[in-house]
């Protein structure tokens, strides 16, 4: 019998097989392998569950690398911003930006570890203009007033049915809170928080500068010129003769927060104000500064990607960045601002330079996409911009304690100039067999032998959130909403069994009790 499910439901249209593109990352016309499926609506809740087991967005379309297939196997990457400390590297990055903003100075060189790229996903390995087609193909808006039309008319005729199936769905969320919390399986037996990127080895006393050292040769001296302990002034020598630097606290690395919002001086040289504008066209700061925002994706893209216009236009860059599946949620608890996809804008001395397309989700921030002014690339603002949303994470933590983690999309050992986002210490990678998280130093002596690779060690262990039971799969078909088990015996199509349950796999069992599989 067929039920009714709130309008908030994810829809999503599978598309059957996988699909061979072109490699944006070894430019391999037809190496890249993934299973795709368009998104017409998605709740916070089973995107963050689907990242979890390797999928990605690019626009409305997410998708899934087959990572024994694919030419450059993409992992998922996810940083822990509560423990991260930021390397050498970065802590120049900041203060080249401090520098700029106090006095205006311009710094000539790059960072040791600072990417030829900045932290982005290429949609599809780089094919924006698949995403294009799909949209096309797809007829999202009247296939989605259509969708709602019919879902509204359910929800009048079955509320005895909801609140049945209500029951159903708290207890299918109840079994999967563990396995979309971002926790560590158990299965793991190691998981140890591996120490920062290239900085200082915490476990050790800090480094000492050279002029503090001076200082302590000095104080030295004095004390054997004068052996009653008193110093210049008749003061009396209260420290005690000790090795260690006078004052522990200036010995004290620097947190990222302190190297972010270190004070300006009143006359500084220029100002820099990060906005968060939610992706809504309904948003009046979204809408005001839409026509800036585009003519910097614009200048990027053609700059830093070498596309023509035509590859760049409003559509396009509507349809990459500023359409969204993720509905937009605010529920008790939450951060102040929200669940769902954002822009963050850097806005200098009131022009915007630089645009993070992020996503909030249940547990992390969700980097997805960044564009930025060619004219300022000295401030390597692909780093800053990343540090900048690892503090953001950590502030929305404060309010929502489960919101812990910083997804920086996928990281590609096989691809050199992409290992830098395994800087971003400590951070795990995603077995692409058993979806548990593995802290990278496993991973990378494995990956340095084989592209593809299953980090989890346990032989014995297996997908905890795998679909178990296909015939529990939500399916929306003319106009109705049912179990694939009801689905199936109206079809009785043994052809399109095959597809159904590699979306089921792929998906998992709670995503794909939850979610609404789209056959016509």
């Amino acid at each position: 019998m067929a039920s009714c499910t709130p309008l908030s439901s994810s829809i999503v249209e599978y598309f059957e097989g996988d699909g061979y593109y072109r490699c944006g990352y070894c430019k391999n016309e037809s190496g890249s392998r993934s299973n795709g499926m368009w998104a017409h609506s998605m709740t916070v809740q089973d995107y963050q569950d689907l990242i979890d087991r390797g999928w990605r967005r690019s626009g409305k379309y997410v998708y899934k690398p087959v990572m024994d297939k694919t030419c450059c196997p993409q992992y998922t990457i996810r940083c822990q911003p509560l423990q991260f400390q930021p390397s050498k590297s970065h802590k120049k990055v900041l203060k080249k930006m401090l520098k700029f903003l106090a006095k205006g100075e311009i710094s000539k060189g790059n960072c040791e570890d600072e990417p030829m790229e900045p932290l982005t996903e290429d949609a599809v390995a780089g094919d924006v203009a698949l995403i294009n087609k799909l949209d096309i193909q797809c007829d999202l808006k009247r296939l989605g007033e259509n969708l709602k039309e019919s879902l509204a008319r359910e929800e009048k005729k079955g509320k005895s049915a909801k609140k049945e199936e209500s029951n159903e769905l708290i207890q299918s969320q109840d079994k999967r809170a563990k396995l979309g919390s971002g926790e560590p399986s158990p299965s793991v037996a190691v998981h140890t928080a591996p120490k920062p990127g290239k900085g200082a080895d915490l476990s050790k006393p800090p480094c000492r500068k050279a002029k503090e050292i001076r200082k302590e040769r000095k104080r030295l001296k004095l004390m054997q010129q004068n052996p009653t302990g008193e110093c210049e002034g008749g003061q009396a020598q209260r420290e005690p003769l000790s090795l260690l630097p006078p004052k522990a606290k200036s010995n004290q690395p620097k947190s990222l927060e302190d190297l972010i919002f270190e004070p300006l001086p009143e006359d500084a040289s220029h100002k820099l104000e990060v906005r968060l504008v939610p992706v809504s066209f309904e948003d009046p700061e979204f809408k005001s500064s839409f026509s800036q925002s585009l003519s910097l994706y614009v200048k990027y893209q053609m700059a830093i990607h070498q596309d023509s216009p035509d590859e760049c236009g409003k559509t396009e860059f509507t349809r990459f960045l500023c359409s969204s599946p993720l509905e937009a949620e605010n529920p008790p608890g939450g951060p102040d601002c929200g669940y769902g996809s954002f822009h963050q804008q850097y806005w200098l001395d009131g022009k915007i330079i630089a645009v993070g397309v992020i996503d909030i989700l249940p547990y992390c921030v969700s980097s997805v996409y960044l564009y930025y002014d060619p004219d300022y690339s000295f401030l390597s603002l692909g780093v800053y911009s990343a540090l900048r949303e690892i503090a953001f994470t950590k502030q929305l933590h404060e309010k929502t304690p489960q919101l812990s983690y910083y997804y920086m999309g996928f990281y590609i050992h096989s691809c050199p100039k992409m290992r830098y986002k395994g800087h971003y210490r400590p951070s795990d990678l995603l077995c692409p067999e058993t979806y548990v998280w593995v802290p990278i130093e496993q991973c990378l002596p494995a990956l340095e032998n084989s592209k593809y690779c299953r980090f989890n060690q346990d032989p014995e262990a297996v997908d905890e959130g795998r679909s178990r039971k296909p015939d529990r799969l939500q399916v929306f078909y003319k106009k109705a909403i049912m179990p694939y088990g009801v689905y199936k015996k109206q079809r009785r199509d043994p052809g399109e069994e095959a597809a159904v349950l590699q979306y089921a796999s792929l998906v998992g069992q709670a995503c794909a009790e939850r979610m609404l599989l789209f056959r016509n």
